[in-house]
């Protein structure tokens, strides 16, 4: 690894950025809007951002990077497979309630539905999600699965991941600032009244949140090792587990890529690795 203390700082921004969001999201409903409610009326519309930010954004992105997380090298590969997609999951079950939210206020209050360029990517990025999630749980987590169907999936799985990431954020700014010039009509959204300046900040927080999320999951010396390579250093060669959990993982994560140059290779999730 880089550097340890380069770590915490990027994963305690990105988790600041994120955390900040929801808050940001929740006062803007609750203060400036209608609140929350589930009865056909702006509350229960307001549900939409307030799931997508804490859901379709802030999960996904701990989702793409809970395999680099240190503390959790000691798990095995196959639970991060499984907490890794429950978090998917959740971000899933998220987006789609938060569709239906904007659904239901639509029909309630007789205003087309899909109309709108964000509601087109909107709707295709939670398509693409779900599928997403179909294919990775039948390659990845599915026994009768051919490494080979594997490996050759991966770089799509990690390059739509991030994409998909990427593309939600984008499409959350279009919709919040859709909001404010719909929403805002005295002052208006061009003369920067109070709400109109607090929700461009919350954008801004969103941006940062991916920003820092893509650099941790791109960064190669931030990889998960090996699980050969982890055992290898868990044992210390005399079977005991001198690794501790804490500040020390900075040593076992240099200690590790020294040995990077072990072979393996051999192992039937190989290329598994590369990616995570």
């Amino acid at each position: 690894m880089e550097s340890y203390k380069h770590f915490l700082v990027v994963l305690s921004a990105a988790a600041a950025f994120g955390i900040v969001s929801i808050i940001f999201v929740l006062r803007w409903v609750l203060y400036y809007r209608e609140g929350l409610a589930w009865d056909g009326g702006l509350g229960e519309f307001n549900w939409h951002p307030v799931l997508q930010i804490s859901g379709f954004i802030f999960l996904n992105g701990a989702a793409i990077i809970v395999f680099r997380l240190p503390w959790t090298w000691r798990c095995s590969k196959l639970i991060m497979k499984f907490i890794h997609a429950g978090l998917n999951l959740a971000a899933f079950i998220c987006a789609t309630i938060s569709f239906v939210a904007v659904f239901d206020f639509h029909n309630a209050a007789k205003i087309p539905n899909m109309y709108s360029l964000h509601s087109w990517l909107g709707l295709a990025a939670l398509v693409l999600f779900c599928l997403q999630i179909v294919l990775s749980v039948i390659i990845y987590l599915m026994p009768f699965t051919p490494p080979s169907w594997r490996a050759a999936f991966m770089p799509l799985h990690v390059f739509f991941g991030r994409s998909l990431f990427g593309s939600v954020i984008a499409v959350a700014l279009m919709g919040i600032t859709e909001k404010l010039i719909f929403g805002l009509s005295n002052p208006k959204y061009k003369d920067s009244p109070p709400e109109a300046v607090f929700v461009n900040v919350m954008g801004v927080l969103l941006v940062a949140y991916g920003v820092a999320i893509l650099w941790i999951s791109t960064r190669t010396s931030w990889k998960r090792p090996s699980d050969l390579a982890l055992h290898t250093q868990h044992t210390g060669g005399g079977g005991e587990d001198n690794i501790k959990v804490g500040p020390s993982l900075s040593q076992l994560s240099d200690e590790i890529e020294a040995e990077g140059r072990v072979d393996v290779r051999r192992r039937g999730n190989k290329l598994d690795d590369q990616a995570n």
